[in-house]
């Protein structure tokens, strides 16, 4: 990464030292501004376009730390070098905590100053990609991910990158808040239209007398309000994904057209008379089993089988207790950093909770859940009483054996629900003995004992 012709910004008080530095820095190609003091510093800040400063300590009536300390609040990414003649501890400390880059001594040569200058330079530059490349167009960002460690999501990921570069049309099933249309921005992001649109509406929210136009588009007077044309979803969606959420709650007299058009590959405005082709890429989903009410008679048959081309079931939550601990600390650190709070983990009684909920609500009410749980806690970790009184309440139901032959020992009870927490917790021990509520060296023993796989070795090691 050159860094020639990068603009510096010099601050001291004494002119002659000044005057040096600069001749020094422009005759190794960089770019020259220089002040005497705090208030022209941070005129020449917010007016141009700097990528280091160097300033000295000592500053007529004010400091370079306290410049340091401005900067910080106006221009973060800002690298600022203090230098000083004052080479003690002290400063250099007071320096880095006011927010300063670096620090270098006086008398300055000039190899060590280029050096320092040209390493400032290029972090922020550095700092300035990575910006930007989080701020980019979701086609420039990593692929999208559906967050989970059991073996139904990575099958569910797994699916999504063999088919996100078909032509073929994804039928999504499953439960309300399981993340189907999370499934339908991956299909798109990890596929050969990421740069395309990405074009979603829900059927179910949608007046059955405005879906042909949503779908199809309008010409202008082809009807009442029709007061202008209107571009319908299918070419809004041109070279990218239009994502029909809860495609079963479609009347049969859209049905109907929305056959032909997927036969076609044509889409006709209302009230025109030309029709368009669309290279859109449909992707639908349903929370209904789309196979019992083609046999009901309320969806057509034709159009379940031109839409059911590749199928992804998303499970319910309560099929996927290893991914509730990890979902919780996604969002956690998703609302934490939203609302700027210092909540950092989840206590082990408040994640015993969470596991032991059925979450009828799937994804995302564990997301309210936590959300809330965040916005209420008073410490670094959400404990029992951030939860929701659903949760908290909720006890598991006992199975009921008939036969006493039939229950299960203390030890097979045991074993099972340390194999339960070690699944949710990717088998980290440290982690399974703080939800469990035991110390680690315990834990090792008791699993040695149960014939689980640690052994005395690790227990001691432990």
């Amino acid at each position: 990464m050159p860094v020639n012709r990068s603009h510096i910004l010099l601050v001291d008080d004494e002119a002659d030292q000044r005057s040096l530095m600069a001749a020094m820095l422009t005759r190794r190609g960089f770019e020259v501004t220089a002040v005497g003091s705090c208030d022209e510093a941070l005129e020449q800040v917010m007016g141009l376009d700097i990528d280091a400063i160097v300033t000295d300590v000592v500053l007529g009536d004010s400091s370079g730390i306290n410049l340091c300390r401005r900067l910080a609040e106006l221009k973060p990414d800002l690298p600022v070098i203090v230098a000083t003649g004052h080479g003690n501890l002290d400063v250099a400390i007071d320096a880095i905590r006011a927010g300063a880059y670096d620090f270098i001594m006086k008398p300055i040569t000039s190899e060590t100053f280029v050096i320092a200058l040209e390493r400032a330079v290029r972090h922020r530059r550095l700092t300035a990609e990575i910006r930007r490349l989080r701020e980019s167009p979701a086609s420039a960002r990593p692929p999208a991910t559906i967050v989970g460690e059991s073996a139904a999501i990575k099958h569910v990921n797994e699916l999504i990158d063999q088919v996100a570069d078909s032509q073929a049309t994804v039928l999504v099933t499953g439960e309300s808040g399981t993340g189907k249309e999370l499934v339908a921005r991956a299909l798109h992001e990890r596929g050969a239209r990421a740069r395309g649109p990405f074009v979603a509406v829900n059927c179910a929210a949608m007046p059955a007398t405005l879906l042909e136009s949503e779908f199809f588009g309008h010409v202008r007077g082809a009807f009442t309000d029709a007061k202008r044309a209107r571009v319908g979803l299918f070419a809004q969606a041109t070279d990218g994904t239009l994502f029909l959420d809860e495609i079963g709650e479609i009347p049969q007299e859209t049905q109907v057209k929305l056959l032909r058009v997927l036969q076609e590959r044509k889409v006709r405005p209302i009230g025109g008379d030309t029709e368009v082709p669309f290279t859109a890429r449909l992707v639908v989903a349903t929370n209904r089993d789309l196979q019992a009410e083609v046999e009901s008679g309320r969806f057509r048959a034709d159009l379940f089988y031109r839409i059911n081309v590749v199928r992804i079931d998303v499970p319910p939550l309560r099929k996927r207790d290893a991914d509730v601990l990890v979902l919780a600390h996604h969002f956690l650190r998703q609302h934490a950093a939203l609302s700027r709070k210092a909540v950092v983990g989840i206590s082990a009684p408040a994640a015993r909770k969470l596991m032991d909920y059925t979450w009828p609500g799937n994804v995302r009410e564990l997301e309210n859940c936590v959300q809330r749980a965040v916005a209420l806690a008073h410490y670094s970790e959400i404990t029992v009483e951030d939860l929701p009184d659903v949760v908290q309440s909720y006890e598991p139901p006992q199975a009921v054996v008939e036969r006493p032959e039939e229950m299960p020992t203390l030890d097979e009870m045991q074993r099972r629900y340390i194999r339960r927490v070690l699944a949710a917790c990717h088998g980290n021990k440290t982690q399974t003995a703080r939800v469990l509520g035991i110390y680690r060296r315990a834990l090792y023993r008791r699993m040695y004992q149960l014939g689980l796989e640690a052994s005395r070795t690790s227990e001691r090691s432990a």
